[in-house]
């Protein structure tokens, strides 16, 4: 399955579009960024600009917001932070804007018709805060523009209380059901431009419901326990499931050590058929994609119990992962099919910064680099290397086999601006054919 060399397709013309694209998209955002700015270099004859000072590689803060959170650890603005006698709160947002063009081969253009495209891919606004008289809460309210619906929608949204004399919070809302690390970090933290196709097809992004997330004493165990159901999200573009419970214990063997993050978990859902149909499907982690790359189709089910693992390590600028997930799905009338896929990756962080982690809440955080590009320094520079795989042919169901190698270079050129290359080379076994398509990405990711 993986042996061979890729096939060559298409011409250069898509090559040289999604260079020009590149090279607007770095100017759009030195303009974006730079304008709004309030840090500045300092003239010639004056001082040279200190170094920031590293930030932890572990935070232990945890609040309704989860991996939506953090924020940017170091403000551009402060307009948008408030602290009133009953309530604090901070507005942040998010602005992604994508381009990708494809090559495919032959028996790719008979599978799926991919063409250039450049649209949106994120504007989203975040609200979040405390309440000095009631100490344990804290809110968050998430306001998204759906580019794939063209629609606004409301996302992470509800209250967290702590209880720290069972060391854990518990929410309610709508949030992340917390199975796979990689689902539960918001978008613009992680390492690649898109979740992997498998992640995409089993997981749905939030869920309505009750979250619990705690912790042993010394911190080598996390764990998250939460139920959810669709009373509110029947029209949502996430709703997978009408109930689903879901499960992750977190495994910290170097907690409170200097030895870096070793993450190891294991994890469970179950998740009952919406309306008595299930549907697993993902685009060819390129959002422009005008085709879904696997499909099964909506077919008659009860439920579907998923079983995950996971393993990260991070000791310093150079990081290992993988997630892999099986889906038993509970459907006589197509020989409960067994789905399956996963990831593995690595990335190496050039200019020696180390990816945060929180520990309470069991997931990685984002790249703050150590001088910001509008400090005069050069941002920081991260290479990313993924393998993906999922495989949705299982009992009658033929949904079809994708994988996909990605090398990339992300650019932190700040806690509030990001530039993302990639190129990809993906395999689909579908329709009787193996088509081979390469991948030509680029992004503008703007935060606040």
């Amino acid at each position: 399955m993986f042996s061979g060399e890729p096939r060559r397709g298409g011409s250069s013309a898509p090559r040289r579009r999604a260079s020009i694209h590149c090279a607007a998209l770095v100017g759009a955002a030195y303009a974006a960024v730079i304008g709004a700015s309030p840090c500045r270099a300092e003239p010639d004859d004056g001082p040279p600009p200190k170094e920031a000072t590293p930030a932890s590689t572990t935070d232990d803060a945890l609040d309704a917001a989860e991996a939506d959170g953090p924020g940017p650890r170091r403000s551009l603005v402060h307009w948008n932070e408030y602290e009133g006698p009953y309530f604090t709160a901070r507005l942040g947002g998010g602005f992604l804007v994508d381009y990708s063009t494809y090559a495919q081969d032959d028996d790719s253009k008979r599978q799926m018709t991919l063409s250039p495209a450049s649209k949106l891919r994120d504007f989203r606004l975040l609200l979040k805060g405390r309440f000095p008289t009631i100490p344990r809460l804290s809110y968050t309210l998430g306001y998204m523009y759906d580019a794939a619906q063209k629609e606004w929608r409301f996302r992470q949204t509800g209250f967290m209380f702590n209880v720290p004399e069972l060391y854990g919070n518990i929410f309610v809302g709508r949030t992340k059901e917390s199975f796979s690390t990689n689902k539960l970090m918001v978008g613009y933290h992680g390492w690649t431009m898109e979740r992997s196709a498998a992640n995409d097809a089993f997981l749905p992004i939030l869920a309505d419901g009750v979250k619990w997330t705690g912790s042993i004493p010394g911190g080598k165990l996390v764990y998250n326990v939460g139920w959810f159901n669709d009373t509110r999200s029947q029209n949502e573009s996430f709703n997978k499931n009408d109930n689903q419970f879901a499960a992750r214990a977190v495994w910290l063997p170097f907690a409170g050590t200097d030895k870096g993050v070793l993450h190891l978990a294991l994890e469970a859902r179950y998740g009952e058929a919406n309306d008595g149909q299930l549907q697993y499907r993902s685009k060819p982690e390129s959002f422009e994609a005008q085709t879904y790359v696997v499909d099964t189709g909506k077919f008659a089910a009860h439920h579907a119990n998923t079983v995950g693992f996971e393993a990260y390590y991070s000791p310093g600028p150079l990081m290992f992962g993988m997630e892999y997930f099986f889906n038993q799905v509970s459907s006589p009338q197509t020989g409960d099919p067994l789905f399956h896929g996963g990831e593995i990756l690595a990335a190496y962080l050039l200019t020696g910064e180390t990816r945060p982690y929180n520990a309470k809440g069991g997931f990685f955080e984002a790249v703050s680099p150590s001088r910001s590009v509008f400090d005069g320094g050069r941002g920081a520079w991260e290479l990313v290397l993924r393998l993906s795989y999922v495989d949705l042919d299982s009992g009658t169901i033929t949904g079809g086999k994708f994988w996909r190698i990605t090398p990339m270079v992300n650019w932190h050129l700040s806690d509030n601006a990001r530039l993302e290359f990639v190129y990809g080379y993906g395999e689909l076994d579908r329709f009787g054919v193996t088509g081979g398509t390469q991948f030509f990405q680029t992004r503008l990711q703007l935060s606040l």
